[in-house]
């Protein structure tokens, strides 16, 4: 029996425009919809689920009750997605523990499952991802990247390192800066550079020309009170800088065992002495590298994109309205 009305749809709520879930769930065949906080009895019929920014809901508190409040009487769930877990840059204690209160979501999709506020009865890990579009090859193959003649430095960081105007990024940039003269005064090639008025070609051709790419800190890394551990999320360039090819160096994560194999798919380092010594054995041991390397590649194609993460945030939706039916 055909139904009569298929849930066809995937709205996006208050000011979500994410352009990497807007393609990811029309490649999997659904409508997508940007709705602010006001769907229409329509859209609320055929909708799968409703996603949100975390962010733009505790900015917005009483516009996303509002949402909530029309799709709980239609049996759609209200899922909120956290890139900026666990501290929430920018936004004051007292608006996130408002949203905490208001309990507006019905899932809450962090990309770290690290204790911090419960915005929802339920709670499900949603790693970042790679959004295929921009994230892949760029006409390059692994193999050519067999050969150590291919590459242009030894080490690379891209990405910003404005401390002064961006003070979630302080720590990086002092840690970069303690790093090079070490890693120069032992011949190697070095490129660390700040990303602000590079193209993406450029970008893309360091990634892919360094035998090493370090990852080191990010924004939700920010120690915005005291005493505060780094999350235990991937950063988005742990997924893209494989999907482009390169071998990933990063500070360590907890969540990498979760979404990589240690010992076959992933490279860390402790402090700035481990990451010395770590760049070293890498240097040292160039195929084991360009293995781990290839091995992170096809994880993320076949793991680590935005249709997975969407495919996961169906699955739960359904799963969400079964135990209400």
């Amino acid at each position: 029996m055909i139904e009569q009305n298929p849930r066809n749809l995937v709205l996006l709520g208050l000011d979500t425009r994410s352009e990497m879930f807007l393609d990811a769930f029309q490649n999997l065949g659904y409508e997508v919809v940007v709705v602010g906080d006001r769907p229409s009895p329509d859209q609320l019929l055929r909708a799968e689920l409703c996603l949100i920014m975390v962010y733009h809901g505790v900015r917005a508190p009483w516009s996303a009750l509002r949402l909530k409040w029309r799709l709980k009487a239609a049996g759609v769930p209200l899922i909120g997605i956290d890139r900026d877990g666990p501290w929430h840059m920018g936004r004051l204690v007292r608006q996130l523990r408002l949203f905490e209160w208001l309990r507006v979501l019905d899932i809450y999709a962090p990309h770290t499952l690290q204790p911090t506020y419960r915005f929802a009865p339920q709670v499900i890990y949603n790693a970042n991802a790679v959004w295929q579009r921009n994230f892949n090859l760029h006409g390059r193959t692994l193999a050519e990247m067999r050969d150590p003649g291919f590459f242009r430095w030894d080490v690379s960081f891209v990405g910003n390192m404005d401390g002064e105007r961006y003070k979630e990024h302080a720590e990086r940039e002092r840690f970069f800066a303690l790093l090079r003269p070490r890693l120069e005064a032992l011949g190697l090639r070095v490129l660390f550079r700040n990303s602000g008025g590079m193209s993406e070609e450029e970008q893309i051709d360091v990634i892919q020309r360094s035998i090493i790419n370090l990852n080191y800190r990010s924004s939700c890394d920010h120690r915005s009170r005291a005493g505060v551990a780094m999350s235990w999320g991937l950063p988005e360039r742990c997924y893209g800088v494989p999907a482009r090819g390169g071998f990933m160096l990063s500070d360590e994560r907890r969540h990498a065992a979760d979404d990589f194999d240690p010992r076959t798919e992933w490279a860390s380092y402790a402090n700035l002495e481990d990451c010395i010594t770590r760049i070293q054995y890498y240097l040292g041991h160039f195929q084991e590298a360009r293995a781990i390397a290839e091995a992170a590649h096809a994880r993320v194609i076949r793991d680590h994109t935005y249709e997975r993460r969407a495919e996961k945030l169906l699955e739960v939706a359904r799963m969400w309205r079964a135990a209400r039916q």
